[in-house]
């Protein structure tokens, strides 16, 4: 069984981003979307991670619908299966690192796992207000916070954005390992090719549709 599914995914704003995507993700799956900035790569991923609802098509979860008549059923896949990690990373600045990766692992009864703070390379600063970290480490801190909630699908827009190669590599790696472990899925939003090549699939969205690159 996909734990996601989109079937004939359509959205436009004043132009049309995309029209009648279909795809899917397996269990221990990842895929990466390319293109170009402006081709509508966050608008889908947002469509799929039920922060957009699309103009046309379905989105489904462990095939129940998300964007059906239940929006309640909706905000607890969103709260309880789905990790977002933004590229604004939307952490609580008054917070020090460890308070916000707590705020969302006692969302869902979790705890944080402090060997991934060690694999992600946070485990030193973790006491440091948001305000004193570097983007590099903010990013780090914002994935920590995704996958503290132990989510089944993870949704990266541009996850490695404010990091350098090598620690770029860490991080998927740290992702990569999660998947497999977990039974999860990765669904990201990448320019970087490197990164992308690294997942199951890669699609570039283009001329409105999705591409197997």
């Amino acid at each position: 069984m996909a734990l996601l599914r989109a079937l004939g995914l359509s959205h436009a704003f004043d132009y049309p981003l995309f029209e009648s995507l279909s795809f899917s993700l397996e269990p221990r799956e990842t895929m990466a979307i390319v293109g170009v900035s402006g081709c509508g790569k966050s608008t889908l991923l947002h469509c799929c991670s039920t922060l957009l609802k699309p103009n046309r098509g379905e989105v489904y979860f462990k095939d129940a619908l998300l964007y059906g008549k239940d929006y309640n059923h909706t905000l607890h896949v969103r709260r309880n299966d789905f990790g977002i990690i933004f590229q604004s990373h939307y952490l609580f600045k008054g917070f020090d690192a460890r308070e916000n990766v707590e705020l969302a692992a006692l969302l869902v009864n979790s705890h944080i796992d402090e060997e991934m703070l060690k694999s992600l390379g946070i485990a030193s600063i973790m006491h440091q207000k948001i305000g004193q970290l570097s983007g590099g480490q903010q990013q780090r801190v914002s994935i920590a916070r995704v996958l503290a909630k132990k989510p089944k699908v993870i949704f990266a827009d541009e996850p490695t954005g404010n990091l350098d190669s090598a620690t770029a590599n860490e991080v998927m790696d740290v992702l990569f390992e999660y998947v497999r472990s977990q039974n999860a899925a990765l669904m990201l939003v990448t320019h970087d090719n490197a990164i992308a090549s690294k997942c199951d699939k890669v699609f570039a969205l283009r001329d409105l549709g999705l591409q197997r690159v």
